[in-house]
Order: structure tokens, then sequence, then C-alpha cells
């Protein structure tokens, strides 16, 4: 098993590599935005599917929210994060070049975890997606997911401590005040009803 702590951790993503640690749902496997394409190849994963940007806290998160949109992030990100809720929201113009959808949108989360908060700190924010090969369910245990991907290095010390195992809430923002409903997870978000 290749476990790292946060320093090695962070010198592998800048060498363009991922990094597989805990968070509140499941375990996640991620990487620098400018890398997103190792996650694609390791995941073996259609790169129709995008990619969910992970921070530390939602200030770290900002400036990649459109400002049409700034004020509802803010009002959600503040009630609801930490958390298993993945807000997907246009993007801000500057940041366009990170992103992963076909739409201009961008899904953000902050999750509920010390060690993923804490990997956020020191590398900023990483483009993530669920640890195990598209189309299998995988596995939330490190042992089977070092099985899963034997080349990725993985953020200890382990034990993680507990994990959902469930998916995180996704929400989509239509305009101002308005969002939907796009997977349910354990977060009910009270301003969709």
């Amino acid at each position: 098993m290749n476990l790292v702590d946060c320093k090695a951790a962070s010198k592998t993503l800048k060498s363009g590599l991922p990094i597989i640690f805990p968070t509140d749902t499941l375990p996640a496997i991620g990487c620098l935005p400018k890398f997103s394409n190792t996650i694609y190849k390791f995941k073996k994963r259609d790169r129709d599917k995008p990619l969910i940007l992970m921070g530390s806290e939602h200030k770290q998160l900002i400036d990649y929210v459109h400002e049409s949109a700034k004020e509802d992030y803010e009002n959600i990100a503040s009630k609801y994060w930490p958390g298993a809720l993945t807000m997907v929201i246009p993007a801000s113009e500057k940041q366009t070049t990170i992103l992963t959808s076909n739409d201009l949108t961008l899904g953000l989360r902050i999750p509920n975890s010390h060690m993923a908060q804490s990997l956020m700190r020191e590398t900023g924010p990483l483009l993530t997606s669920s640890a195990n090969i598209s189309g299998f369910k995988g596995s939330i245990t490190v042992e089977g997911i070092a099985l899963d991907f034997p080349s990725v290095k993985i953020l200890g010390p382990i034990p993680w401590g507990e994990r959902s195992g469930k998916a995180s809430t996704i929400i989509f923002w239509r305009k101002s005040g308005d969002w939907k409903l796009i997977r349910e997870g354990e977060v009910l978000v009270k301003e969709l009803y």
C-alpha cells in the first residue's frame, strides 16, 4: 500500500499525479485542476462526465463561482458546508480553463473531513471523483482501493475514521434563489422545498 502524509501528497499532486483521500462520504481520487486528465485516465472515466472541485473552506472556492450565482452560493455554503452537499453552479469566466463540464458549470463541495480539509489547505482546491474504476461499485476500504489503484498514493494515516459510504446530495443552480435537486443524498436542502 502506497501511504503518504500531507507533505508527500502535496508533492505527488504537484508532479501531476492523483492522490486518494477520505471524505465524509466516499473515498475520493483528486488532482490539481491543471492535471484533470489524470483522473479520467486512472478511473477509465468518460470525459463527458464532469469532476467535482473540492476545497478546504467555501472562501477557497468563491473565485470559481460566476458573479450571478455568488449570493446563492454563499447562502447555501454557509448553511450546509462542510458536509455531503455538492453545488453545481455557473463557473466564473476567469476559471473556465479548469472546467470538465460541457455547460460552463462546476460542481463544488467542502467535505466534512479533517484529513481532506488539511490536504486542500496545503494544496489548494482539487478536482475529484469517487475512488473507483468507472462503471464499478469499487471498495470503500483503504485495502480494497489500494487493489483497484495499485500505483496511486493514498493519504494516511489509516484507519481513516467514519464515513457515510453514501454519495453527496447534488443541487443545480438555475437562477437567483432557484435550485433543482439532481441527486438525493444525506443532506436535505430546505431551500428546495
